[in-house]
């Protein structure tokens, strides 16, 4: 249950998302939150509303890296995968666990839970949904072999046993609280057995994980792939069998177009129905468009800039004080982002659990950060280089940061990198800075903090500041075992004041989805992970 104060905070970022305009980032890894609304019960008809079939395109700012479920950690993927594949549980407009391909649950004691799961559903493959197939999917999740950037999902996990047909028991290493929450990231989504099975055989063959799955991808979804054209579009098609209540729409477009003028030219020539990640600057543009108008919704995403902590010279905890005091978070904000959004002290945004406003971060201090710098062996400065993907806003921050940074003697080269090179060569380690993104798509301050801190995580799974601290992974595996709230509240401001003096990222803002939408299209939306809600979508002529 969440606390009173967690659901007043949670209140006061909508009401401020009321009165600000809105910035989105385009994919971000998950780096991404891929819960919608809880499906409801009965059998799929095979039948559109009247009125309401046809096809829904909107244009996005990167392409889909995975069609696994255990594959890529990026937003793109995830929005594709929510409507291929279906979790256990899913998080409701409030960030509260609902039933989703499991119909209710128990915790037979603290370190085993049984879940009870729908009965007549089928994958697109037709293959049947049970037990058997959920333990088959669970188990790939934890395999090694497999390396999947999200297995840190499962880490508490000891083993997972099929009980009867229809309900499959969890044993966990130790009290997990965010068991639950996690269940309904798209990361443990169930794939169809039969291409898990396709799958594994090919890696035998000397192919590579998940090659199969990405050709052939089949979940419960109420959508299913109808084809993936890398680069320039997907393309996903109604599922008539749906368990569930069939989508309105025939078809559902994802038109990778990467400039944000582009994509604002797409809605406004009705190529497109919906642009996803318009800018702060294109605001009045689309408002003052016909037949177009700005959904604006906010998020409990962070964005932040991040220094590899295993390379000089930021490998040393003064250094990456001083930057982050010499970068004026605010002039970047109202500069970049025209004021909009949420100032990030820490990585967790209000709505999260664990959130606590009473940390303090550093402060803008250019003498502070000439004298660490100094104090570090840096006194003339030194060259560096900060990359980003073709996102404008991640753009306009590093020329942001690069003409700030100057002013301590720090010059900054910028590289601009495709987004798949992006995300392999910062999970690699090559990187000297970055700017990234990252959803808080359970709503839990582990799903906040452990992926990106802890020094297990390094690399894709979303530690790509290779941060390494004993004392503050110590914290993050307590407060992961603690059952109750209070105590993990604690362990986790903890660990935010940690952050602040660790500085292993400059914590920018969190941000809110901006995206234009023809009026034409109705019950379309985006939650606060930053993923599309189309399953109630439908295109009014």
């Amino acid at each position: 249950m969440k606390s009173k104060k967690f659901l007043f905070l949670f209140s006061l970022v909508l009401f401020l998302s009321l009165i600000l305009a809105a910035c989105a980032g385009d994919g971000e890894p998950e780096e991404s939150g891929e819960e919608g609304s809880s499906n409801e019960e009965g059998e799929g008809d095979g039948e559109s509303a009247e009125g309401s079939d046809g096809e829904l395109v909107i244009s996005i700012g990167s392409d889909v890296v995975s069609l696994s479920t255990h594959g890529s950690n990026d937003v793109p993927s995830s929005n594709a995968a929510n409507n291929i594949y279906e979790t256990l549980t899913t998080l409701d407009e409030n960030q509260e666990v609902q039933p989703l391909l499991a119909t209710d649950w128990e915790e037979v004691d603290e370190t085993t839970w049984d879940f009870h799961l729908q009965e007549g559903v089928t994958f697109h493959d037709g293959a049947e949904f049970n037990a058997e197939v959920v333990k088959a999917n669970f188990d790939r999740l934890m395999d090694e072999e497999i390396a999947s950037p999200r297995a840190f999902l499962f880490e508490a996990v000891e083993s997972v046993e099929v009980q009867d047909d229809y309900t499959v028991r969890i044993n966990l290493e130790y009290p997990y609280a965010p068991l639950l929450a996690n269940l309904a990231h798209s990361g443990t989504g169930i794939m169809s057995p039969d291409i898990i099975e396709e799958d594994y055989a090919q890696l035998e063959d000397g192919g590579d994980v998940d090659a199969y799955i990405n050709q052939n991808p089949a979940g419960t979804g109420p959508f299913k792939l109808e084809n993936w054209d890398a680069g320039s579009q997907l393309v996903l098609s109604r599922y008539e069998d749906y368990w569930g209540e069939n989508a309105k729409l025939d078809t559902v477009v994802f038109k990778v177009v990467s400039e944000q003028s582009s994509r604002v030219a797409e809605l406004e020539t009705g190529t497109s129905h919906v642009a996803d990640a318009i800018g702060p600057n294109n605001v009045s543009r689309v408002d003052g468009s016909e037949g177009v108008s700005v959904l604006q919704e906010p998020s409990v995403s962070l964005s932040y800039v991040g220094f590899n902590a295993e390379k000089e010279p930021f490998d040393d905890v003064k250094v990456r004080q001083a930057i982050s005091m010499a970068v004026n978070k605010e002039t970047i904000i109202d500069g970049v982002y025209n004021g909009v959004g949420i100032p990030a002290i820490g990585p967790l945004a209000p709505p999260v659990f664990g959130y606590d406003e009473s940390v303090s971060g550093l402060e803008y201090d250019l003498d502070a950060a000439r004298d660490l710098l100094a104090e570090a062996g840096y006194e003339d400065g030194f060259e560096t280089t900060i990359w980003t993907n073709d996102n404008e806003q991640r753009v306009d921050t590093a020329v942001a940061i690069q003409s700030q940074l100057k002013e301590i003697g720090i010059t900054v080269n910028i590289e601009e990198l495709e987004w798949g090179a992006y995300l392999e060569r910062t999970a690699n380690g090559e990187h000297d800075m970055f700017i990234l993104g990252w959803s808080v798509v359970t709503s839990d301050a582990d799903y906040g903090m452990y992926p990106l801190f802890h020094s297990s995580q390094v690399g894709s799974p979303g530690n790509r500041s290779f941060l390494k601290d004993e004392e503050l992974d110590s914290i993050l595996e307590d407060a992961r075992r603690a059952t109750d709230t209070q105590e993990r509240q604690d362990l986790y401001t903890q660990a935010q004041e940690m952050l602040v003096d660790l500085a292993p990222m400059i914590y920018v803002h969190h941000q809110e989805y901006l995206l234009g939408v023809s009026d034409k299209v109705k019950d379309f939306g985006i939650d606060a992970q930053g993923i599309y809600q189309f399953k109630q979508a439908y295109i009014e002529e």
